[in-house]
Protein backbone atom coordinates (compact mmCIF):
# COMPACT_ATOMS: atom_id res chain seq x y z
CA UNK A 1 0.00 0.00 0.00
CA UNK A 2 1.38 3.37 -1.03
CA UNK A 3 1.13 6.25 1.39
CA UNK A 4 1.48 9.89 0.43
CA UNK A 5 2.12 12.27 3.32
CA UNK A 6 1.83 15.98 2.65
CA UNK A 7 3.36 18.90 4.47
CA UNK A 8 3.47 22.64 4.01
CA UNK A 9 0.62 24.95 3.24
CA UNK A 10 -0.97 27.52 5.51
CA UNK A 11 -2.02 31.14 5.35
CA UNK A 12 -0.22 33.69 3.19
CA UNK A 13 -0.96 37.15 1.83
CA UNK A 14 -1.58 37.69 -1.86
CA UNK A 15 1.71 37.86 -3.71
CA UNK A 16 3.42 35.58 -1.25
CA UNK A 17 4.89 32.11 -1.64
CA UNK A 18 4.43 28.67 -0.17
CA UNK A 19 5.96 25.27 -0.81
CA UNK A 20 4.10 22.01 -0.50
CA UNK A 21 5.84 18.66 -0.07
CA UNK A 22 4.56 15.14 -0.54
CA UNK A 23 6.57 12.15 0.67
CA UNK A 24 5.74 8.74 -0.76
CA UNK A 25 6.34 5.30 0.69
CA UNK A 26 7.64 2.46 -1.44
CA UNK A 27 10.71 1.75 -3.50
CA UNK A 28 9.46 2.48 -7.02
CA UNK A 29 8.71 6.19 -6.70
CA UNK A 30 10.63 7.12 -9.84
CA UNK A 31 8.46 4.79 -11.94
CA UNK A 32 5.39 6.95 -11.54
CA UNK A 33 4.08 10.32 -12.59
CA UNK A 34 3.14 12.51 -9.64
CA UNK A 35 0.57 15.26 -9.68
CA UNK A 36 -0.95 18.03 -7.63
CA UNK A 37 -4.66 18.83 -7.59
CA UNK A 38 -6.74 21.30 -5.60
CA UNK A 39 -10.31 21.66 -4.50
CA UNK A 40 -11.94 24.90 -3.42
CA UNK A 41 -15.21 24.99 -1.47
CA UNK A 42 -18.22 24.07 -3.62
CA UNK A 43 -15.97 23.36 -6.62
CA UNK A 44 -14.76 20.19 -8.26
CA UNK A 45 -11.21 18.96 -7.80
CA UNK A 46 -9.00 20.49 -10.47
CA UNK A 47 -5.63 19.69 -11.91
CA UNK A 48 -2.70 21.91 -10.92
CA UNK A 49 0.52 20.27 -12.13
CA UNK A 50 2.15 16.94 -12.92
CA UNK A 51 5.68 15.66 -13.40
CA UNK A 52 7.09 12.58 -15.10
CA UNK A 53 8.95 9.89 -13.19
CA UNK A 54 12.34 11.19 -14.20
CA UNK A 55 11.35 14.81 -13.72
CA UNK A 56 12.04 15.81 -17.33
CA UNK A 57 8.43 16.45 -18.33
CA UNK A 58 6.03 18.75 -16.54
CA UNK A 59 2.51 19.92 -17.19
CA UNK A 60 0.60 22.81 -15.65
CA UNK A 61 -2.89 24.18 -15.55
CA UNK A 62 -3.13 27.47 -17.39
CA UNK A 63 -4.21 29.19 -14.20
CA UNK A 64 -0.88 28.47 -12.46
CA UNK A 65 1.55 28.46 -15.37
CA UNK A 66 4.47 30.78 -14.70
CA UNK A 67 3.69 31.00 -10.97
CA UNK A 68 3.86 27.40 -9.73
CA UNK A 69 6.69 24.92 -10.18
CA UNK A 70 6.47 21.19 -9.66
CA UNK A 71 9.64 19.24 -8.94
CA UNK A 72 10.69 15.93 -7.44
CA UNK A 73 13.61 14.37 -5.62
CA UNK A 74 13.54 10.66 -6.35
CA UNK A 75 16.28 9.96 -3.82
CA UNK A 76 13.92 11.30 -1.15
CA UNK A 77 10.70 9.91 -2.66
CA UNK A 78 9.31 13.43 -2.51
CA UNK A 79 7.47 15.74 -4.88
CA UNK A 80 7.20 19.47 -4.33
CA UNK A 81 4.96 22.30 -5.44
CA UNK A 82 6.53 25.73 -5.20
CA UNK A 83 3.80 28.37 -5.36
CA UNK A 84 4.77 31.98 -6.02
CA UNK A 85 2.74 35.12 -6.66
CA UNK A 86 -0.20 33.55 -4.89
CA UNK A 87 -3.67 34.91 -5.49
CA UNK A 88 -6.84 34.65 -3.38
CA UNK A 89 -8.31 32.36 -6.05
CA UNK A 90 -5.54 29.85 -5.29
CA UNK A 91 -7.21 29.21 -1.94
CA UNK A 92 -8.08 25.51 -1.78
CA UNK A 93 -7.20 22.18 -0.27
CA UNK A 94 -4.24 20.84 -2.22
CA UNK A 95 -3.70 17.13 -2.83
CA UNK A 96 -0.74 15.25 -4.18
CA UNK A 97 -1.42 12.08 -6.11
CA UNK A 98 0.37 9.22 -7.84
CA UNK A 99 -0.55 8.26 -11.37
CA UNK A 100 -1.21 4.64 -12.34
CA UNK A 101 1.83 4.71 -14.58
CA UNK A 102 3.84 6.96 -16.81
CA UNK A 103 1.27 9.26 -18.38
CA UNK A 104 1.63 12.93 -17.45
CA UNK A 105 -2.10 13.42 -17.20
CA UNK A 106 -4.43 16.11 -15.91
CA UNK A 107 -7.24 13.62 -15.35
CA UNK A 108 -7.84 12.84 -11.66
CA UNK A 109 -9.23 9.40 -12.51
CA UNK A 110 -5.77 8.34 -13.67
CA UNK A 111 -4.39 8.84 -10.16
CA UNK A 112 -5.00 6.01 -7.73
CA UNK A 113 -3.17 7.14 -4.60
CA UNK A 114 -3.84 10.44 -2.87
CA UNK A 115 -2.35 12.43 -0.04
CA UNK A 116 -4.37 13.62 2.92
CA UNK A 117 -4.75 17.17 1.61
CA UNK A 118 -3.41 20.42 2.95
CA UNK A 119 -5.12 23.78 3.22
CA UNK A 120 -3.70 26.78 1.39
CA UNK A 121 -5.37 30.10 2.16
CA UNK A 122 -4.39 33.29 0.35
CA UNK A 123 -5.69 36.51 1.86
CA UNK A 124 -6.23 39.65 -0.19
Amino acid sequence: QVQLVQSGGGLVQAGGSLRLSCAASGRTFSNYVMGWFRQAPRKEREFVAAISGGGDTTRYADSVKGRFTISRDNAKNTVYLQMNSLKPEDTAVYYCARDRGMVVSALPQRYNYWGQGTQVTVSS
